[in-house]
């Protein structure tokens, strides 16, 4: 059993940046890769990006390579969600989650809120 937590949401101005933080607890954080998603209202959810369980390998949905960037840090069983240059559409609830073996994934956070305003 994994247990993740994010942190780091909040409202920011169009511009601005926001990086969110996932903390993992139980069994062994280096065993999962991680992934953000983020579901806006009225929207289903979507992928924002991965890291592989050592760091070396990333992927990014199309639209957000070059703004947002995944990373993590094994010793602190932390992954972290850097968004820079925000826009309102970057608006929703954002999860992380951890996937043993992608693309399936097995324990998700409960989501924390990130509004950019105009």
């Amino acid at each position: 059993q994994v247990q993740l937590v994010e942190s780091g949401g909040g409202s920011v101005q169009a511009g601005g940046s926001l990086r969110l933080s996932c903390a993992a607890s139980g069994r062994s954080f280096r065993s999962y890769a991680m992934g953000w998603f983020r579901q806006a209202p009225g929207k289903e959810r979507e992928f924002v990006a991965h890291i592989s369980w050592s760091g070396a390998r990333t992927v990014y949905a199309d639209s957000l390579k070059g703004r947002f960037t995944i990373s993590r840090d094994n010793a602190k069983n932390t992954v972290y969600l850097r968004m820079n240059s925000l826009k309102p559409e970057d608006t929703a609830v954002y999860y992380c989650a951890a996937a043993e073996y992608l693309p399936n994934y097995d324990y998700w956070g409960q989501g924390t809120q990130v509004t950019v305003s105009s």
